[in-house]
């Protein structure tokens, strides 16, 4: 491990706070999916929806899990890395883990969607629900802040 500058150190720390704050807005919501599509199966016309729709819950099961282990895991790598002067990595690390646990978020709640649509109104409306919900989330939660740092790179 190499020293890092008092400077250094102070703006580390800063974005460490941030990253830990952005999650703390994440992954509350994703728990509380993940937690509502745990007891899915166990209500009471469950039974009944078709193979594309379990299929679906699955999907969405999974991409709230993927979620929720990204999301965690910069906050178990800084516990078990603690003191081991090692924070510029981990916040490189980190910031992969959060972009990818907000993917994986964004695929969950798009297959929950779908899975509502579909079983509450039709296949179309839940084609046409997701896709805005997909397009809403590949816009501003990626789309955006990507053009924005292709534009600051370009300058």
């Amino acid at each position: 491990m190499t020293e890092v500058s008092p400077e250094l150190h102070e703006r580390l720390d800063r974005e460490w706070l941030e990253l830990l704050n952005e999650i703390r807005v994440l992954l509350p919501g994703v728990q509380v999916l993940f937690a509502f599509l745990l007891a899915v199966p166990f209500a009471i016309g469950f039974e009944d929806v078709t193979e594309l729709q379990r299929d679906l819950y699955a999907v969405s099961l999974m991409g709230a899990l993927a979620s929720i282990l990204c999301l965690v895991a910069p906050t178990t790598h800084h516990r078990i890395r603690w003191r081991k002067r090692d924070k510029e990595f981990m916040l490189h690390v980190a910031n992969r883990s959060v972009i990818a646990g907000s993917a994986f978020l964004a695929l969950s709640m798009s297959a929950a969607i779908f899975l509502v649509g579909d079983y509450l109104y039709s296949l179309w409306i839940a084609v046409l629900a997701t896709g805005i919900a997909a397009v809403a989330f590949t816009l501003l939660w990626f789309g955006l802040p990507l053009a924005r740092r292709i534009a600051d790179d370009d300058r």
